[in-house]
């Protein structure tokens, strides 16, 4: 998987909630929630088409993804954990307690979940 870039995320954030979906669906959209113009939805769409992320097909240019957006979260996090943290993700986890204080029952959810792993 290549890597995915903000404008490509908000792009396919539209497809995920709406697929299948025209690209001038995705067009209106992105002008209504972004302030796009046409022809930079068009330049985003031809990328991930071109990266393999979405898929057009006629007629009407329909947009699918090929790509749920758990496996984009998921390769992104990853990528971050390398770039990061060495691959560390507790290195990760450690770095987000420091910065901000936990509920305990924000506590226990996490160690629930740590522990269904």
């Amino acid at each position: 998987m290549q890597k995915i870039f903000d404008s490509e995320i908000k792009v396919m954030e539209i497809v995920w909630e709406n697929e299948p979906i025209s690209a001038k669906n995705i067009s209106l959209i992105a002008a209504e929630a972004i302030g796009w113009n046409k022809n930079t939805t068009y330049t985003v769409i031809k990328k991930l088409e071109k990266k393999g992320f979405i898929k057009r097909t006629e007629p009407n240019f329909i947009c699918t993804s090929l790509f749920s957006r758990d496996e984009i979260q998921k390769f992104e996090t990853q990528t971050l954990v390398d770039k990061l943290f060495g691959g560390s993700k507790k290195a990760l986890f450690s770095a987000l307690l420091d910065d901000e204080k936990l509920s305990s029952n924000d506590i226990k959810e996490l160690r629930d979940m740590i522990e269904k792993r």
